[in-house]
């Protein structure tokens, strides 16, 4: 089906995020459903985008003390209050 190939198009050619893959997806059931009164077949198979693995970047707590040294007045209260007793 012509929404199968477009979705994997997506996904092998463009290279596009997963969640863009589903906002395409998404706004195709809409099109179909509210916008031309179509029923649309519910199991499609397509190849889905990966999802990107993302760590999360934390901070030693000798990167925030040198970071809050770096700062003053309300960035300083500002970074004591986000970080709080760590600062110390």
């Amino acid at each position: 089906m012509e929404i199968e190939k477009f979705l994997t198009y997506l996904a092998v050619e463009r290279n596009i995020a997963a969640s863009t893959q589903n906002q395409a997806f998404n706004a195709i059931l809409f099109l179909y459903k509210e916008v031309l009164k179509m029923p649309l077949e519910t199991s499609f198979q397509f190849i889905r985008a990966k999802k990107p693995k993302r760590l999360p970047i934390v901070l030693t707590k000798g990167e925030v003390q040198q970071v809050l040294r770096c700062l003053s007045g309300t960035e300083y209260l500002i970074g004591q209050l986000l970080y709080g007793p760590i600062a110390i």
